[in-house]
Protein backbone atom coordinates (compact mmCIF):
# COMPACT_ATOMS: atom_id res chain seq x y z
CA UNK A 1 0.00 0.00 0.00
CA UNK A 2 1.21 3.49 -0.82
CA UNK A 3 -0.39 6.94 -0.95
CA UNK A 4 0.22 10.05 -3.01
CA UNK A 5 0.73 13.22 -0.98
CA UNK A 6 0.77 16.84 -2.14
CA UNK A 7 4.31 18.17 -2.13
CA UNK A 8 3.54 21.08 0.20
CA UNK A 9 2.65 18.68 3.03
CA UNK A 10 6.33 17.75 3.16
CA UNK A 11 7.60 21.23 2.26
CA UNK A 12 5.16 24.03 3.16
CA UNK A 13 7.53 26.56 1.55
CA UNK A 14 6.15 25.40 -1.78
CA UNK A 15 2.82 27.06 -0.96
CA UNK A 16 1.97 30.57 -2.12
CA UNK A 17 3.35 33.33 0.10
CA UNK A 18 1.47 34.23 3.27
CA UNK A 19 -1.17 31.50 3.33
CA UNK A 20 0.40 28.95 5.71
CA UNK A 21 -0.61 29.16 9.38
CA UNK A 22 1.00 27.35 12.33
CA UNK A 23 -2.09 25.12 12.50
CA UNK A 24 -1.44 24.08 8.88
CA UNK A 25 2.13 23.10 9.74
CA UNK A 26 0.91 21.02 12.69
CA UNK A 27 -1.66 19.31 10.48
CA UNK A 28 0.93 18.51 7.80
CA UNK A 29 3.30 17.07 10.40
CA UNK A 30 0.50 14.92 11.82
CA UNK A 31 -0.25 13.56 8.37
CA UNK A 32 3.38 12.52 7.97
CA UNK A 33 3.39 11.12 11.51
CA UNK A 34 0.49 8.86 10.58
CA UNK A 35 2.44 7.50 7.64
CA UNK A 36 5.46 6.80 9.84
CA UNK A 37 3.46 5.33 12.73
CA UNK A 38 1.28 3.11 10.57
CA UNK A 39 3.86 2.02 8.01
CA UNK A 40 2.29 3.76 5.02
CA UNK A 41 4.60 4.21 2.05
CA UNK A 42 4.49 7.74 0.64
CA UNK A 43 4.98 9.09 -2.86
CA UNK A 44 5.12 12.87 -2.91
CA UNK A 45 3.57 14.64 -5.89
CA UNK A 46 5.41 17.38 -7.75
CA UNK A 47 3.92 20.84 -7.18
CA UNK A 48 2.73 22.04 -10.60
CA UNK A 49 2.20 25.60 -9.39
CA UNK A 50 5.80 25.84 -8.20
CA UNK A 51 7.03 24.41 -11.50
CA UNK A 52 4.98 26.97 -13.42
CA UNK A 53 5.11 30.09 -11.22
CA UNK A 54 8.03 29.48 -8.88
CA UNK A 55 8.11 29.10 -5.10
CA UNK A 56 8.07 32.84 -4.40
CA UNK A 57 4.56 33.41 -5.77
CA UNK A 58 1.51 35.23 -4.46
CA UNK A 59 -1.84 33.47 -3.93
CA UNK A 60 -4.16 33.34 -6.91
CA UNK A 61 -7.05 31.40 -8.38
CA UNK A 62 -6.96 28.96 -11.28
CA UNK A 63 -8.60 31.40 -13.71
CA UNK A 64 -6.34 34.23 -12.58
CA UNK A 65 -2.98 32.43 -12.72
CA UNK A 66 -3.20 28.91 -14.14
CA UNK A 67 -5.74 28.83 -16.96
CA UNK A 68 -3.12 28.59 -19.70
CA UNK A 69 -1.93 26.11 -22.31
CA UNK A 70 1.51 26.05 -20.68
CA UNK A 71 0.14 25.02 -17.29
CA UNK A 72 -2.05 22.35 -18.89
CA UNK A 73 1.03 20.93 -20.62
CA UNK A 74 2.84 20.76 -17.27
CA UNK A 75 -0.09 18.77 -15.85
CA UNK A 76 -0.03 16.48 -18.90
CA UNK A 77 3.63 15.69 -18.31
CA UNK A 78 3.25 15.08 -14.58
CA UNK A 79 0.22 12.84 -15.11
CA UNK A 80 2.06 10.81 -17.75
CA UNK A 81 5.04 10.28 -15.43
CA UNK A 82 2.86 9.31 -12.48
CA UNK A 83 0.78 6.83 -14.42
CA UNK A 84 3.99 5.25 -15.67
CA UNK A 85 5.08 4.93 -12.03
CA UNK A 86 1.75 3.26 -11.13
CA UNK A 87 2.30 0.76 -13.94
CA UNK A 88 5.86 0.10 -12.81
CA UNK A 89 4.67 -0.62 -9.28
CA UNK A 90 1.87 -2.87 -10.53
CA UNK A 91 -0.73 -1.26 -8.29
CA UNK A 92 -2.61 2.00 -7.97
CA UNK A 93 -2.12 4.20 -4.90
CA UNK A 94 -4.64 3.69 -2.11
CA UNK A 95 -5.50 7.39 -2.14
CA UNK A 96 -4.28 10.92 -2.71
CA UNK A 97 -3.79 13.36 0.14
CA UNK A 98 -4.46 16.89 -1.06
CA UNK A 99 -4.90 20.31 0.52
CA UNK A 100 -8.31 21.92 0.33
CA UNK A 101 -8.70 25.32 -1.34
CA UNK A 102 -5.62 24.79 -3.52
CA UNK A 103 -6.29 25.61 -7.20
CA UNK A 104 -4.24 22.53 -8.08
CA UNK A 105 -4.47 20.08 -5.17
CA UNK A 106 -7.79 20.88 -3.52
CA UNK A 107 -9.88 17.82 -2.69
CA UNK A 108 -13.29 19.06 -1.53
CA UNK A 109 -12.89 22.73 -2.40
CA UNK A 110 -10.78 24.76 -4.80
CA UNK A 111 -10.35 28.36 -5.92
CA UNK A 112 -11.33 28.27 -9.58
CA UNK A 113 -12.13 31.99 -9.43
CA UNK A 114 -12.01 34.37 -6.47
CA UNK A 115 -14.79 32.33 -4.85
CA UNK A 116 -14.12 28.93 -3.32
CA UNK A 117 -16.01 26.19 -5.17
CA UNK A 118 -16.81 22.54 -4.47
CA UNK A 119 -14.67 19.96 -6.23
CA UNK A 120 -11.08 18.97 -6.89
CA UNK A 121 -8.32 21.27 -8.02
CA UNK A 122 -7.02 21.20 -11.59
CA UNK A 123 -4.22 18.72 -10.81
CA UNK A 124 -6.24 16.27 -8.70
CA UNK A 125 -9.02 16.23 -11.32
CA UNK A 126 -6.57 14.33 -13.52
CA UNK A 127 -6.81 11.41 -11.05
CA UNK A 128 -10.55 11.04 -10.54
CA UNK A 129 -10.05 7.25 -10.52
CA UNK A 130 -8.17 7.50 -7.20
CA UNK A 131 -9.92 8.34 -3.88
CA UNK A 132 -8.76 11.66 -2.46
CA UNK A 133 -8.80 13.04 1.09
CA UNK A 134 -7.95 16.43 2.46
CA UNK A 135 -4.91 16.44 4.74
CA UNK A 136 -7.16 17.52 7.64
CA UNK A 137 -9.13 14.25 7.33
CA UNK A 138 -6.09 12.04 6.87
CA UNK A 139 -4.29 13.53 9.87
CA UNK A 140 -7.10 12.42 12.22
CA UNK A 141 -5.97 8.89 12.86
CA UNK A 142 -5.68 8.18 16.60
CA UNK A 143 -8.69 6.23 17.86
CA UNK A 144 -9.69 5.48 21.44
CA UNK A 145 -11.82 2.32 21.45
CA UNK A 146 -14.22 2.55 24.40
CA UNK A 147 -16.10 -0.66 25.16
CA UNK A 148 -17.12 -3.08 27.91
CA UNK A 149 -14.33 -5.62 28.49
CA UNK A 150 -15.62 -7.87 31.24
CA UNK A 151 -16.21 -11.11 29.34
CA UNK A 152 -14.15 -13.14 26.90
CA UNK A 153 -16.74 -12.45 24.19
CA UNK A 154 -16.53 -8.70 24.76
CA UNK A 155 -12.74 -8.67 24.71
CA UNK A 156 -12.64 -10.77 21.53
CA UNK A 157 -15.09 -8.42 19.80
CA UNK A 158 -13.07 -5.37 20.88
CA UNK A 159 -9.85 -6.96 19.62
CA UNK A 160 -11.53 -7.75 16.30
CA UNK A 161 -12.57 -4.12 15.82
CA UNK A 162 -9.12 -2.85 16.79
CA UNK A 163 -7.51 -5.27 14.34
CA UNK A 164 -9.70 -4.11 11.47
CA UNK A 165 -8.95 -0.45 12.18
CA UNK A 166 -5.21 -1.10 12.48
CA UNK A 167 -5.25 -2.89 9.14
CA UNK A 168 -6.76 0.30 7.75
CA UNK A 169 -3.83 2.32 9.15
CA UNK A 170 -5.42 3.81 12.26
CA UNK A 171 -3.59 3.87 15.60
CA UNK A 172 -5.93 2.35 18.19
CA UNK A 173 -5.82 2.62 21.98
CA UNK A 174 -7.65 -0.36 23.47
CA UNK A 175 -7.87 -0.24 27.31
CA UNK A 176 -7.90 -4.02 27.72
CA UNK A 177 -4.41 -4.11 26.18
CA UNK A 178 -2.94 -1.90 28.91
CA UNK A 179 -4.09 -3.88 31.94
CA UNK A 180 -7.71 -2.81 32.21
CA UNK A 181 -8.95 -6.39 32.09
CA UNK A 182 -8.81 -7.81 35.60
CA UNK A 183 -10.85 -7.65 38.82
CA UNK A 184 -7.75 -8.27 40.98
CA UNK A 185 -6.07 -4.89 40.52
CA UNK A 186 -5.31 -2.84 43.64
CA UNK A 187 -5.93 0.86 44.29
CA UNK A 188 -2.56 1.93 42.89
CA UNK A 189 -3.18 -0.05 39.72
CA UNK A 190 -6.66 1.42 39.22
CA UNK A 191 -5.20 4.91 39.51
CA UNK A 192 -2.48 4.12 36.98
CA UNK A 193 -5.01 2.70 34.52
CA UNK A 194 -7.31 5.70 34.93
CA UNK A 195 -4.53 8.20 34.25
CA UNK A 196 -3.19 6.18 31.31
CA UNK A 197 -6.60 5.96 29.65
CA UNK A 198 -7.38 9.60 30.38
CA UNK A 199 -4.15 10.62 28.66
CA UNK A 200 -5.08 8.46 25.66
CA UNK A 201 -8.51 10.12 25.54
CA UNK A 202 -6.90 13.55 25.55
CA UNK A 203 -4.50 12.60 22.76
CA UNK A 204 -6.94 10.77 20.47
CA UNK A 205 -8.71 12.27 17.48
CA UNK A 206 -11.78 10.02 17.47
CA UNK A 207 -13.59 7.94 20.08
CA UNK A 208 -15.27 4.78 18.83
CA UNK A 209 -17.60 3.44 21.53
CA UNK A 210 -19.33 0.05 21.61
CA UNK A 211 -22.81 0.57 23.10
CA UNK A 212 -24.43 -2.86 22.75
CA UNK A 213 -26.69 -4.27 25.45
CA UNK A 214 -29.84 -3.17 27.23
CA UNK A 215 -27.91 -0.13 28.50
CA UNK A 216 -24.45 1.18 27.69
CA UNK A 217 -21.58 0.17 29.95
CA UNK A 218 -21.02 2.85 32.60
CA UNK A 219 -17.29 3.26 31.92
CA UNK A 220 -17.94 3.55 28.19
CA UNK A 221 -20.67 6.12 28.85
CA UNK A 222 -18.21 8.18 30.95
CA UNK A 223 -15.64 8.07 28.14
CA UNK A 224 -18.27 9.20 25.62
CA UNK A 225 -19.29 12.11 27.84
CA UNK A 226 -15.70 13.18 28.40
CA UNK A 227 -14.93 13.01 24.68
CA UNK A 228 -18.03 15.05 23.82
CA UNK A 229 -17.14 17.69 26.43
CA UNK A 230 -13.68 18.21 24.96
CA UNK A 231 -15.11 18.24 21.41
CA UNK A 232 -13.75 14.96 20.09
CA UNK A 233 -15.49 13.17 17.26
CA UNK A 234 -17.55 10.31 18.72
CA UNK A 235 -18.89 7.31 16.81
CA UNK A 236 -21.24 4.93 18.63
CA UNK A 237 -21.19 1.33 17.40
CA UNK A 238 -24.42 -0.49 18.24
CA UNK A 239 -24.79 -3.90 16.63
CA UNK A 240 -27.60 -4.77 19.06
CA UNK A 241 -30.93 -4.60 17.17
CA UNK A 242 -32.92 -3.68 20.30
CA UNK A 243 -34.01 -0.06 20.62
CA UNK A 244 -34.49 1.93 23.81
CA UNK A 245 -37.27 4.14 22.44
CA UNK A 246 -39.25 5.03 19.36
CA UNK A 247 -36.62 7.52 18.21
CA UNK A 248 -33.45 6.28 19.90
CA UNK A 249 -31.24 3.26 19.24
CA UNK A 250 -29.45 3.94 22.52
CA UNK A 251 -29.80 6.36 25.46
CA UNK A 252 -30.62 9.76 23.98
CA UNK A 253 -27.83 11.58 25.86
CA UNK A 254 -25.32 9.22 24.31
CA UNK A 255 -26.96 9.25 20.90
CA UNK A 256 -26.86 13.03 20.76
CA UNK A 257 -23.16 12.94 21.61
CA UNK A 258 -22.06 11.33 18.35
CA UNK A 259 -22.86 9.37 15.21
CA UNK A 260 -24.57 5.99 15.59
CA UNK A 261 -23.59 3.12 13.27
CA UNK A 262 -25.07 -0.36 13.21
CA UNK A 263 -22.18 -2.56 12.10
CA UNK A 264 -18.41 -2.72 11.86
CA UNK A 265 -18.75 -2.31 8.09
CA UNK A 266 -20.70 0.92 8.58
CA UNK A 267 -18.08 2.11 11.07
CA UNK A 268 -15.39 1.60 8.44
CA UNK A 269 -17.44 3.58 5.90
CA UNK A 270 -18.16 6.59 8.13
CA UNK A 271 -14.51 6.79 9.18
CA UNK A 272 -13.58 7.05 5.51
CA UNK A 273 -11.05 4.30 6.03
CA UNK A 274 -8.26 4.21 3.44
CA UNK A 275 -6.53 1.14 2.13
Amino acid sequence: MYVLIAACVKNPNLRAKGITKPSDIAMFERCLERCRDCGIETLFLPCPETIYLGADRLPGSFLERLNTKEFSEILDGIEKDLRAEFARRGEMPACIIGVDSSPSCGVNTTYVSDVKERGRGAFLKRFSDIPAYDVSEFSMYKIYLAAPLFSEAEREFNAKIAGILREKKYAVHLPQEVGDDSSTRDEAETGRIFEYNLKALDECDIVVAVVDGADADSGTAWEIGYAYAVKKRVILLRTDFRRVGRSEAVNLMLEESGEVVGSVGELVRVLGVRG
